[in-house]
């Protein structure tokens, strides 16, 4: 191997701060279990509902499928968080659902989320405080350094915000006027097709945003220094 091909302290350090944004991210999102945990119960329930057009076993259908996943991560002793907010979700949408009678309700709750999620991700970017730096801060155990200490980061994490805030009004604006103009089913499986391409847009572009960002700041570890020289200097 030449001096050409060996690879430099920088781009080891280019890579292994690749890799720490990957596992961040996977960690945050919740990975592809994540993806299917948020998923599978509005799959079951417009599937259930194309073929019986029965509103009651369909959401009670999809909330016994939200449970049992919060159950198997329990017993596995997983991470909980993913799993509980699409047991919320479904039981919002059930409720919904079951005291207006209208099918498509049960699409209403989640759908008004991503409205005002998309709206939290836009105002936070313009207000300088962006929301995907308030969620990974403590995940790269940066915390908010990146707001006063690291200005390179504070830009990526506001791209990466403008993109999510952009990508789910997106979404909103083709959902919520088929909440008016179409069917059940045929709002229940464009909402399935649309549950997972945009998030995995919305990563891609926070995961390059953050690749080519500074590396976080390790306040932790810099606590713990602190902390050490405190005791050092008392000895």
């Amino acid at each position: 191997m030449t001096s050409l091909d060996k690879p430099t302290t920088e781009d080891t350090s280019a890579d292994d701060a690749r890799a720490v944004t990957e596992a961040a991210l996977f960690e945050a999102f919740g990975g592809v279990r994540g993806m299917v945990e948020t998923v599978l119960p509005g799959l079951l329930f417009v599937s259930i509902y194309t073929v019986n057009k029965d509103l009651h076993m369909s959401a009670i259908a999809a909330l016994v499928v939200a449970l049992v996943m919060v159950v198997v991560r329990l017993a596995r002793r997983d991470t909980v968080k993913h799993a509980f907010s699409g047991v919320f979700g479904v039981a919002f949408g059930v409720v919904f659902a079951m005291m207006t009678g209208n099918a498509k309700d049960f699409y209403l709750p989640g759908m008004l989320y991503t409205l005002g999620l998309a709206l939290a991700y836009i105002v936070s970017a313009m207000a300088g405080v962006p929301l995907i730096g308030l969620m990974l801060g403590p995940v790269f155990r940066e915390n908010l350094s990146w707001r006063t200490r690291n200005p390179g980061r504070k830009k990526a994490y506001t791209k990466a915000s403008w993109a999510w805030g952009l990508i789910l009004l997106g979404k909103s604006a083709i959902l919520f006027p088929l909440y008016w103009w179409a069917d059940t089913t045929q709002l229940g499986w464009v909402l399935v097709a649309l549950k997972i391409p945009p998030f995995l847009l919305a990563v891609y572009l926070t995961w390059v945003f953050l690749a080519k960002a500074p590396p976080p700041i390790d306040v932790f570890a810099e606590m713990e220094a602190e902390e050490e020289r405190k005791a050092a200097a008392s000895e």
